[in-house]
Order: structure tokens, then C-alpha cells, then sequence
């Protein structure tokens, strides 16, 4: 059995908290997460910080970069664009333009750590809302080095929910240089960190479910896994590939 089928096992023998009664569950909002990999040491390793201990959502938690879709997102224009490959699973129940969700996670990835996913570029005559500080770095954003890897939706009985779609990408491809992340208001104490060392960290359930999944992507001895997607049916979490 796979590890992300073993996570899935014991995150279904966890009881699930009941919604106040008469109270309607929130709508998913659409939400991208970019998980960096540097092969730099002995082991790969991912980027992860600490959400803010005053966020009502997940707080004092490790994840990846990563959140909510703006509707401007899928106006920017990009160097590169996503690979075929990549489009295909990513298109599953959604309305939304697809290169949306990769430059989400890139321009996320950017506000929250500094980080630039892209390439020398000049920047276009109109930025769409939320992109002017990214193409103040002279860049523009590269999509063709990120691969979707899975989609989780929070289930009903949260207060807040995200349909994420989460990415990967190997950092020396896709970064536009070797900057060190930096600590922003979304995340602190940035790290690189085996999946090991992750483990280890106070981390959501879908954090540890991707992990398990990004585990199994780094084994050079496994197949890639087709994307899952993680929701929540008839009171239980239930998981397809695609």
C-alpha cells in the first residue's frame, strides 16, 4: 500500500467534527499551492513555512506556499505556458481558466517568500490587479517547469474551505535565481526541509496527505502517481485519480 492510500486510511478513522446544526456549509473557494523541491543535499528537499498564529484558518500550522485564485490571475501573461500534460487532469470540474491555478500558485509563492518563479521578461502595458510587485522584479512568470500533482477540498463542516489544486516544481529549474526565501506576513520561519524533517512539524491533514503524495513523486523507484483528488462524500473522505 502507498503511503498517501495509508494516510487516507487513518484520516477516515478520524472522527469528523459535526457543523452547528442549521448552519450551511461555505462554498469552496478556488485555491493553488506550490511545493519547491531542491536537490541541493544528501536528500530533496521542500519549502515550508508557519501560517500566522492570528489567521482564523489553520493557524500556527506548516504548509507550502500557496491561496485563494483571484480572478485577475488568469489575465497575466506568462513567458512560458503550462505543459499539455499538465492541463489535462487539472481541467476536472472546473469553469475556471486553467493557467489561473499555476499562476496563483507562482504569484502566492512570490508574496509569500519572495521567491520568483519565472524569467527576465519586460512587463505588459496593463498588470492585472495583485501582479505589479512581481513584474517590478523584471520578471515574468514561467509556467512550464510546474506539475500538478493533486486537488483537495476542505470538507463542509470547516468554516472556511478551499478547492486547492497543489504543484510541483524542481527549484533550480523553476526559481530565476538562488535567492534565500524571506519571512512575509502570510508565513514565517521559512525552512528547507527533508520529507522526513516535515513530518515532524505540526502540519493540516491535507498538508500530510500531499506530503505523502510527494513522497512517492521524489522515490525514484515508484511510478508517478496519477493526481488524486480528496473530498469530502456522504460523511467520509473519498479519493479518485484522474
Amino acid at each position: 500500500m502507498s503511503e498517501s492510500a495509508k494516510f487516507f486510511d487513518a484520516l477516515n478513522r478520524d472522527p469528523a467534527p459535526e457543523r452547528e446544526t442549521g448552519s450551511r456549509a461555505p462554498r469552496p473557494r478556488d485555491a493553488a499551492t506550490l511545493i519547491l523541491v531542491r536537490r541541493d543535499g544528501a536528500e530533496p528537499r521542500l519549502l515550508m513555512g508557519k501560517r500566522s498564529g492570528k489567521h482564523s484558518f489553520m493557524p500556527d500550522k506548516y504548509v507550502f506556499p500557496g491561496g485563494r485564485v483571484e480572478a485577475s490571475d488568469g489575465r497575466m501573461p506568462s513567458c512560458t505556458q503550462p505543459r499539455a500534460d499538465m492541463l489535462a487532469p487539472l481541467g476536472h470540474e472546473t469553469r475556471r481558466a486553467l493557467r489561473a491555478f499555476p499562476l496563483t500558485a507562482i504569484r502566492e509563492t512570490f508574496e509569500e517568500t519572495g521567491l520568483i518563479v519565472g524569467k527576465p521578461g519586460e512587463a505588459p502595458d496593463r498588470v492585472p490587479p495583485g501582479w505589479q510587485p512581481f513584474v517590478e522584479t523584471g520578471a515574468l512568470p514561467c509556467l512550464q517547469h510546474l506539475t500538478f500533482i493533486g486537488r483537495a477540498i476542505t470538507p463542509p463542516y470547516r468554516h472556511k474551505r478551499f478547492d486547492a489544486r497543489f504543484f510541483m516544481a524542481e527549484a533550480d529549474q523553476a526559481l530565476i535565481d538562488d535567492r534565500p526565501p524571506l519571512d512575509s506576513r502570510e508565513l514565517h520561519d521559512l525552512q528547507w526541509v527533508t520529507v522526513e524533517e516535515a513530518r515532524g512539524l505540526d502540519l493540516p491533514r491535507i498538508t500530510q496527505f500531499m506530503l505523502a503524495e510527494v513522497a512517492e513523486h521524489l522515490d525514484p523507484d515508484r511510478a508517478n502517481p496519477r493526481p488524486p483528488v480528496l473530498k469530502w462524500l456522504r460523511g467520509a473522505h473519498t479519493m479518485v485519480r484522474l
